[in-house]
């Protein structure tokens, strides 16, 4: 089957979500999936329910567990470094039929991941290897090489009531 490139983003709730859908759906069709997450660490909802698929998902974190706010640290590019490599090893490896770049669009928009290490990227793509990028600020050079592209897009959110993130919900 050929795979192709999505990318979910916009300043709306969903895109992680989204990729987990369609996580779950190719689980379902007894597909590998990869997920790898970017500025992310820690023990989520989301993980431990994954944990739930054994072997048929594989989810890797390389953020430092404290967000990242205005210049970001030699530290904090290295670890984003450091999963883009890894996730370049693990996409030629066969393992996988769905990769997942969780918040790489967040990554290259901070300036932790340039733009053009994830088109390379992209270009050595599998035919075979459907891969999502999620995170708002999607670089316009993602999307112009990117089959199918979602904006979600915030009309109303109870965060903005102060609502904090619920275990199970958003977090």
């Amino acid at each position: 089957m050929k795979g192709y490139v999505q990318v979910y983003t916009g300043d709306g709730k969903g895109k992680t979500t989204a990729s987990l859908g369609l996580c779950v759906r190719a689980i379902g069709a007894d597909k590998r999936v990869l997920i790898v997450q970017f500025l992310k660490k820690g023990d989520f909802s989301e993980i431990k329910g994954l944990g739930y698929f054994g072997s048929m998902v594989k989810v890797k974190q390389f953020g430092t567990g404290h967000f990242v706010r205005g210049k970001p640290s030699r530290a904090d590019i290295e670890i984003a470094e450091a999963g883009l490599e890894y996730v370049k090893t693990q996409m030629m490896s066969g393992s996988f039929h769905v990769i997942i770049l969780d918040e790489i669009n967040i990554a290259m928009d901070m300036g932790l991941l340039k733009v053009s290490d994830v088109l390379e990227f992209l270009s050595s793509r599998p035919d075979d290897v459907e891969v999502v990028l999620t995170g708002r600020y999607a670089p316009k050079e993602i999307v112009d090489v990117a089959d199918l592209v979602t904006e979600c897009r915030m009309i109303k959110h109870y965060f903005t009531k102060g609502v904090k993130a619920r275990e199970g919900i958003e977090k």
